[in-house]
């Protein structure tokens, strides 16, 4: 218990002085509350609009979970086949890099055109931003395996499927574990993008549209209000991540 104040204190301290000196200085500079509201206004402003706001949140948590499942899915796998192959890895993997190169926001109408409007574009908009350190994560875990071990199953006559799933898959599991949690955070990213072009579905906002919808109508304090969700989302995806991690990790080692 003392350990765990010990360590949420310094960054609580920190919030506090933050919102603290933003609060004294935009009223002390006397800021307008359209360009730079007090933290004050913001919190008023989701305790007003909460209903709007949860709404918002429940519909960008559902484009973001979709796209983080399918990129873990899809991209677990698409690292496990290239690490195979050689000439399959020099063949794709340069291609997987170009999708991550590739700017969301110029591609996000060519989803609505393809998927139409909704969580599906959505999803695969988060897909897109978050798919890329799954892919390297497992695939970097998968090609570091001890070549000692490697060795050794061979010597023993241990089968390509065997190695894979009781040696490579396991030593991979730190390495990918990091990709997973990039990608929760990247996935709100691609989310949020996504809904800036395609966020309407079935007469749902999320959290891309309202911000929008905040700016157009000069209601700062409401477009800071929805930011905060969308972070907040992020930061609860990582922290599930992290915390499903180090339960797999733990025990993996409790096997071992």
């Amino acid at each position: 218990m003392k350990r765990a104040l010990e360590q949420a204190l310094p960054p609580v301290v920190t919030l506090v002085l933050v919102v603290g000196l933003w609060e004294g200085g935009v009223r002390l500079l006397g800021v307008p509350a359209f360009l730079v509201p007090p933290p004050s206004a913001v919190a008023s402003s989701i305790m007003k609009e909460r209903t709007l706001l949860l709404s918002a949140l429940a519909t960008t948590s559902e484009g973001a979970l979709s796209g983080f499942a399918l990129s873990l899915c899809l991209g677990t796998l698409a690292g496990i086949v290239l690490s195979l192959s050689r000439r399959l890895e020099r063949g794709v993997y340069p291609y997987t890099i170009f999708l991550q190169t590739v700017p969301i926001v110029a591609i996000a109408p060519l989803l609505v055109l393809w998927f139409g409007v909704g969580l599906r574009a959505v999803a695969v908009s988060a897909f897109i931003v978050s798919v890329f350190p799954v892919v390297a994560n497992t695939l970097s875990g998968l090609k570091s395996v001890d070549p000692r071990l490697t060795d050794l199953f061979r010597l023993y006559g241990a089968s390509e499927l065997a190695a894979l799933l009781k040696l490579r898959l396991p030593s991979a599991v730190g390495s990918m574990t990091t990709g997973w949690r990039v990608a929760s955070g990247l996935s709100v990213i691609g989310a949020i993008v996504g809904e800036f072009v395609a966020g309407f579905s079935e007469g749902s906002a999320g959290l891309g549209i309202t911000i929008l919808a905040a700016y157009r109508q000069l209601r700062t304090d409401l477009l800071f209000g929805a930011v905060l969700l969308a972070s907040l989302l992020g930061l609860a995806l990582f922290a599930g991540v992290s915390l499903a991690a180090r339960l797999l990790l733990r025990r993996l080692r409790a096997r071992g």
